[in-house]
């Protein structure tokens, strides 16, 4: 082991699932002393069948113990309340589509958690994200890398990560791929080896959206509207409503003439636009309608990995998870945002999501989508 890579006290986020539980071990194997920490984010519904935060410290302390290394319980769920879902409630109430799961890396897993392990004598924290962490030699900055499995790479969710966090952080499954991960998980015997991954937001869990978030934000019924300005139905409160969204809308046998293109009478419906001040909700046929294309976008609450901002020019985009890199223009800049410029259209771009920018395989940092130009309401 060479000098960089003497043995540290590493502390790791173990969720329950094989990715953290892959990452402990490989720590371990390198020779860190490595501790397990679970983190407790959301109670409001420990007795329910929604939440499985029971199940997964189960999960997590069995590999603690096949591994063979300490696990302890750390209850975050106040700040977790304080800093991550009352902002959840505020987009959403704003008619925004906001993405928790970002706030929470940048709040919780590597601030209240790497504040903890470092009161407990941590040289570095651990997650099983799939993403790199690399220092340039030239400049000495930490950047941040997708992981090198295309269709598991992580660093959308990672983007709001400061110089200090990613000091401090090791991604060690950000080097393998998913199917490697699964096959050292089942080859060391960990019990979690054919765990099904978590997907959704993780106080949501697997229960239906829209039931969730009924409980917090009033229903404010108001009419659906076509492209034509007809109305067509009626939603049932604007927060309810994403741009883009297909299912759910209570129009889908409902026929509209002379459809844009890419519709017909009976092409599918899409949330276009939300309208907060007429309560309206625009709705289109067709995936390529105009009003789901934008060529740029404004984003604000930008954050950059190396502090400074980049440079405008050519860079690549996402303006949501899981799509392909973007070729885009980094245009202006201002003290808190950006605008974005794309020479093929972007699909339903969401404002409260987060547009991320890339050069190459390194992440840059990103803003939060505050709009995007498309066609105007008749």
């Amino acid at each position: 082991m060479s000098a960089r890579n003497q043995p540290q006290r590493v502390v790791v986020g173990l969720s329950g699932g094989v990715d953290s539980a892959v990452t402990a071990w490989l720590l371990k194997q390198q020779g860190h002393e490595v501790l397990g920490i679970f983190m407790k984010n959301w109670e409001d519904d420990d007795d329910t069948g929604y939440c499985s935060s029971n199940e997964d410290f189960v999960d997590a302390a069995a590999v603690a113990d096949v591994i063979g290394i300490e696990i302890e319980h750390v209850n975050f769920a106040a700040d977790y309340r304080d800093r991550v879902f009352a902002d959840f409630l505020r987009e959403y109430s704003a008619g925004r589509t906001p993405n928790p799961d970002i706030l929470c890396n940048a709040e919780i897993k590597f601030k209240a958690f790497l504040d903890h392990a470092l009161r407990l004598g941590a040289d570095k924290i651990a997650t099983g994200h799939y993403a790199r962490v690399r220092q340039n030699p030239a400049t000495g900055l930490h950047e941040l890398l997708k992981g090198l499995d295309p269709a598991k790479d992580q660093s959308y969710f990672l983007h709001r990560l400061t110089q200090a966090q990613l000091a401090n952080t090791l991604f060690p499954v950000g080097e393998l791929l998913k199917t490697e991960v699964r096959r050292i998980a089942l080859e060391i015997g960990l019990p979690n080896a054919k765990k099904k991954d978590s997907t959704g937001i993780c106080f949501i869990g697997e229960r239906p959206f829209r039931e969730f978030l009924n409980r917090y934000i009033a229903r404010e019924p108001g009419p659906i509207k076509n492209d034509k300005g007809q109305t067509i139905g009626q939603h049932v409160g604007l927060s309810f409503y994403t741009l883009g969204q297909r299912q759910g809308l209570g129009i889908g046998g409902l026929k509209a003439k002379g459809a844009q293109r890419g519709g017909g009478d009976h092409a599918p419906w899409f949330v276009a636009r939300k309208d907060l001040a007429r309560n309206t909700l625009w709705v289109v046929q067709g995936h390529d309608h105009p009003w789901l294309l934008s060529h740029t976008l404004q984003a604000g609450q930008a954050s950059w990995v190396a502090t400074d901002a980049p440079q405008p020019g050519d860079l690549a985009a996402k303006t949501r998870y899981r799509q392909a890199d973007a070729p885009c223009a980094l245009q202006s800049l201002t003290a808190g945002g950006f605008a974005l410029s794309f020479p093929q259209a972007q699909w339903a771009v969401t404002p409260g999501q987060s547009a991320v920018l890339y050069d190459g395989e390194v992440c840059l940092g990103g803003g939060i989508i505050t709009s995007a130009e498309t066609p105007e309401i008749i």
